[in-house]
């Protein structure tokens, strides 16, 4: 029989001594599945030296065979290893782990000269070798068999693939079936510093599924046994497909889990019984037959956000607005529970929390499933995994279609190279000024060159009769021909970004249709564009420095040749940063300029924004704008910045908002005069003095001591476990001596012990002074509240 089924993981079981390939889905009945394939088989390759004999070398392996995973098969294949044909040896085995211990006795035998893809997960290579795409629908011949035990109660039906399934092409695929979601967050009961399993109740699990039902399991005082056993009691019974939680892989499911083993319960939640929560690749939680994804993840990739607590995401996302929602310190949790008449205020905030959550995965999901389904990657995986390890299963699946041999991964030491060209700012306010941005400049750079570690020539007499593309400064050479695996990958992804942008002109902005492919460009987008830096990353299997030197070369001339068609046409360059331009906004020329560039240059640029205003310091990369729409863009300032006060970001946001509408500094003066008044009164909140640091070593190996060191060494004598790479979050309080040793934990402290003087001059002034220096007010204004006597329009640029 045929099988429509939507797939959402790809496992595998090993049954007696047969491996077996577990893809966990949903039919187009709307049943939970499984499909078993019993018929695939691990391997890797034998890259072979060019004078040696495949038949000698293939003898010696087939001595290697071992009768608990015997060798089925070593077969001579032709290949491709960075575009060139090669000899291999296909070695073929039965259990997944034995492959590792095949690789090193196969290196030692003569005639190898390397052994490839033998570190490539058994699951993930059935799904690269059958083309198989996560969140997407599939067809496959199938016997249905009785549901085994280990799944009987957890999915409805089981299968036997015939063959392996293929994913049905974009004009058969329909909407995703009704995915159930359930979003969860717990709160923890410690007096003790950071939560420690072994001791601290999980006293709430807060839960919200996809029907909009939100649930609430509480403790009874501090006995978390019930707690958690209706928890896990409930993930069973409504059967999610997709479970949530914000930084869940990190925290939420290790401290159930080890929570779970001190009670003496097993916290058995997935669709195969008796199987916990196991911590995998990239550190992300792997649920049997469920999707966990840790939404912190891509909380992670948005920059514009330096402290990413689950309130600052939801507040920038415009999920939940922290105004509207209670927040509470997690070191006040303790004193909430305790207290019956605070106790209500604590399960609102877990309402909140993963209302919050759910919200998120609104947001970040239509996304992660496409980027899913373009990698290969699960949707569990994809968030944990870099933007690199992204796109190198991207380019591992296009080389299984090229029959191109995928590198092994080599520890490298970093090595630098020239980025991007950064203009100068022209320094001052400015109207009327168009951003111009190269469509994929680094990917349009690397087809038009060909670049990529497969067609670099180290010698110039190897370049042959089509020649080589020479790159400006650097020199690295291409060859022109033939394509290279960069250039085919690139011009595909491009290609579909294109086909999909103009599928979206077919349907109604707030249609499903187009919100998905939305999210399907974005998701080409970030893998095309990841190219370039992907090749500049020690970590890459296919690694080529020179690659990432020649295209920021050709970059950098660009944008030069881009500077002088401008200024000859008559408009001027304020800013150029790596592959945009700021400009004076005369429509006329501006197009005439887009014009030109296409034709001469052979790149695509568009507007990408308007500023009605915008200012520029001296430095680079910093300037604020005003959009048509009335938005302010602030970059580079304090107010992106992580080791500033909230306080700090907030006086430079409005001084800017100020500025830029109202064209009056002296309101701005104003403005900041009131802020030092709240300060010294105590009326400004202890959240908003905060200053976050990050640990970059251990404790013990900081010989200065710095603010954060200081506080954070208070937090390990009061209890606190403190590690490398945690935020330390401190403040300034009132006394003699240095800085640092008046840097202490924000929740150790109260606000009438603050600083005020600290925080003025090193805060607020400067903060303020950044923008408000250029026009000539001083830090004596600010504090005497002598008023400014120019406005912003005399200081427009001319």
């Amino acid at each position: 029989m045929s099988l429509k089924f939507y797939l959402l993981d790809v496992t595998y079981e090993i049954i007696g001594r047969e491996p077996h390939i577990i893809m966990w889905g949903i039919d187009d009945q709307g049943n939970r599945i499984v499909v078993r394939d019993r018929s695939f088989r691990p391997y890797f390759y034998a890259l072979l030296s060019a004078d040696t004999s495949p038949e000698t070398v293939k003898a010696r392996i087939q001595r290697l065979s071992k009768p608990r995973s015997p060798l089925i098969s070593v077969e001579p294949v032709d290949k491709k290893y960075y575009g060139r044909p090669v000899k291999a040896l296909k070695i073929t085995t039965v259990i997944p782990e034995t492959v590792r211990e095949y690789r090193e006795e196969v290196k030692k035998i003569e005639g190898v000269e390397d052994v490839l893809e033998a570190d490539i997960r058994f699951s993930m290579r059935y799904i690269i070798d059958h083309g198989l795409k996560p969140c997407w629908w599939h067809e496959v011949e199938v016997e249905e068999t009785p549901v085994t035990p280990q799944y009987r109660g957890r999915v409805q039906k089981e299968f036997i693939a015939k063959q392996p399934p293929k994913p049905l092409p974009e004009s058969e695929q329909q909407r995703p079936p009704s995915l159930r979601m359930l979003a969860f967050d717990i709160e923890v009961y410690s007096k003790q510093g950071s939560p420690n399993p072994k001791r601290d109740p999980v006293i709430i699990v807060s839960s919200m599924n996809d029907r909009g039902d939100l649930k609430l399991f509480v403790a009874e005082d501090h006995d978390d046994r019930e707690v958690i056993k209706e928890f896990v009691k409930y993930v069973l019974e409504y059967d999610p497909d997709i479970i949530m939680g914000y930084n869940n892989n990190h925290f939420d499911w290790p401290y159930l889990l080890e929570r779970a083993h001190v009670l003496g319960l097993k916290l058995d939640i997935g669709r195969r019984k008796d199987s916990e929560p196991t911590t995998s690749v990239y550190g992300h939680v792997s649920i049997a037959g469920r999707l966990n994804v840790d939404l912190y993840d891509f909380a992670e990739e948005i920059p514009e956000i330096k402290v990413k607590t689950l309130e600052n995401v939801a507040d920038y996302l415009g999920v939940m607005k922290k105004s509207e929602r209670v927040i509470i310190e997690w070191y006040q949790i303790p004193e909430f529970w305790d207290n019956p008449s605070k106790r209500k205020i604590l399960l609102k905030y877990a309402e909140d929390d993963v209302k919050s959550t759910y919200g998120l995965g609104d947001k970040f999901l239509p996304f992660a499933i496409q980027l899913s389904s373009l990698t290969g990657l699960p949707l569990d995986q994809v968030g944990a995994a870099s933007v690199g390890f992204r796109l190198e299963w991207y380019l591992m699946r296009a080389a299984y279609s090229y029959n191109e041999l995928v590198p092994n991964r080599v520890e490298r030491p970093y090595e630098p190279y020239r980025g991007a060209i950064v203009l100068e700012p022209v320094r001052g306010v400015h109207e009327n000024i168009a951003v111009l941005d190269f469509s994929s400049m680094y990917p349009n750079i690397m087809i038009k060159y060909n670049v990529g570690p497969d067609t670099l020539v180290r010698n110039p007499e190897e370049c042959g009769k089509n020649g080589c593309w020479i790159a400006p400064e650097v020199g690295h050479r291409f060859r022109k021909e033939p394509p290279g695996f960069f250039k085919r990958v690139l011009e595909t992804l491009l290609k579909l970004r294109r086909e999909v942008k103009n599928l979206m002109k077919k349907y109604d902005p707030d249609s499903y249709e187009y919100r998905v492919l939305n999210e399907r460009q974005k998701a080409l987008k970030v893998l095309a564009n990841a190219a370039y830096g992907y090749m500049g990353w020690v970590g890459a299997r296919w690694y080529c420095k020179e690659g990432a030197e020649a295209v920021t070369a050709w970059g950098r001339q660009t944008i030069r040749k881009a500077i002088e068609i401008a200024r000859k046409l008559g408009l001027k360059v304020i800013y150029g940063d790596t592959d945009s331009l700021f400009v004076t906004y005369i429509p006329d020329k501006v197009e005439k300029f887009i014009e030109i560039i296409e034709k001469e240059l052979g790149f695509e640029i568009k507007i990408d924004k308007i500023y009605k205003r915008v200012f520029f310091t001296e430095a680079k990369k910093r300037y604020a704008g005003l959009l048509a729409d009335g938005r302010i863009d602030i970059v580079g300032f304090e107010a992106v910045r992580g080791d500033w006060s909230e306080l700090a970001k907030e006086v430079q946001e409005k001084i800017v908002e100020i500025i830029l509408k109202e064209g009056d500094t002296s309101k701005a003066i104003e403005y900041v005069r009131k802020v030092i008044s709240d300060l010294t009164n105590n009326k400004i909140p202890l959240n908003k003095l905060i200053i976050w640091k990050t640990l970059s070593k251990k404790l013990e190996e900081y010989s200065v001591d710095a603010p954060h060191v200081t506080a954070a060494r208070r937090m390990k004598e009061a209890g606190f476990e403190v590690s490398k790479g945690d935020k330390i979050g401190y403040v300034i309080v009132k006394g003699g001596g240095k800085v640092s040793s008046r840097a202490y934990p924000y929740f150790m402290v109260s606000v009438d012990e603050i600083d005020h003087n600290y925080y003025i001059d090193h805060q607020i002034i400067p903060a303020a002074l950044r923008i408000l220096g250029y026009f000539g007010i001083t830090e004596k204004q600010l504090k005497a509240g002598a008023r400014g006597q120019k406005t912003l329009f005399d200081f427009f640029k001319k």
